[in-house]
């Protein structure tokens, strides 16, 4: 079962999402709490007894699972809304092989449901509530694509480290020299990205910024590490074939800036859409 759970606030209501096999799920468990906060269970017991509940998960199963069991479905169906008729999230699941609902227990224990579904459940309790919850729940998966951006970008960017100092080793640090005197290469090239980037050496940032933890680059915008990245790759290019430092330096300032003016302009066109 999953194992992160991830709590967003909707109107005073604290709703848990979790991710399962791959997929977003929202408790619905706690929504039901806006309704009745002594007995969540019942509210979704009542709202699963209701015939035009069962006709929407059965046909959210149809179109997601192919692994759902329609003939147990449409026995339901016929006995949704008569009086003696009950519904479980645990009984739904184990008759049909359902997989937009699931029933946890334990720490993480509730009913969850794939977002649609909850979504669904969300207008039955409360139309703004669902409204408040559709937004609060947007904004999570925004928050979360902007990390995944970072850190992929982080990680192209240590990628291409990989292959800016490999092209230093081989074409600029001596091989008798100690390791003091290497790393000191090493941190005179990096600084040459730096200054071309951020118009300072990771020495003069630090000493700018004592309360600051990590480093530089650690602290730059996508577009920057995007930048960095294809510098690197243009440094090693111009290291390997001889230019000089001072000349490498003014042309990576260059394309520092070109290529900034060009992602924050396409990043302003996306926001006017």
């Amino acid at each position: 079962m999953a194992k992160k759970v991830t709590n967003i606030d909707v109107k005073d209501t604290t709703v848990r999402t979790i991710k399962h096999e791959g997929e977003d799920f929202v408790c619905i468990t706690d929504i039901a709490r806006q309704k009745n906060s002594g007995d969540p269970n019942g509210v979704i017991a009542n709202w699963m007894r209701n015939r035009n509940t069962i006709e929407f998960l059965g046909i959210w199963e149809q179109l997601f699972n192919p692994s759902f069991n329609p003939l147990e479905f449409e026995g339901f169906r016929k006995e949704a809304g008569l009086n003696a008729f009950t519904m479980s999230p645990s009984r739904w699941i184990e008759a049909t092989n359902a997989k937009g609902l699931v029933a946890m227990a334990g720490r993480y224990g509730g009913t969850y449901a794939r977002t649609d579904i909850a979504f669904e459940f969300a207008s039955w309790i409360s139309v703004e509530f669902k409204l408040y919850l559709v937004k609060e729940f947007q904004r999570l998966k925004e928050e979360e694509q902007k990390l995944i951006g970072w850190s992929v970008k982080r990680e192209l960017s240590k990628l291409n480290y990989r292959i800016h100092t490999d092209a230093i080793k081989q074409n600029i640090v001596p091989e008798e020299i100690d390791a003091y005197h290497k790393s000191l290469i090493y941190a005179e090239e990096a600084d040459v990205l730096n200054v071309a980037m951020f118009g300072m050496t990771a020495k003069e940032w630090r000493d700018a910024n004592p309360d600051k933890k990590g480093n530089i680059r650690d602290y730059a915008t996508i577009n920057e590490l995007i930048c960095l990245s294809n510098m690197e790759n243009l440094n090693a290019v111009f290291i390997n074939d001889g230019m000089p430092q001072t000349e490498r330096l003014v042309k990576l300032n260059q394309v520092a800036i070109q290529q900034m003016k060009v992602l924050e302009e396409s990043e302003n066109r996306k926001y006017l859409k």
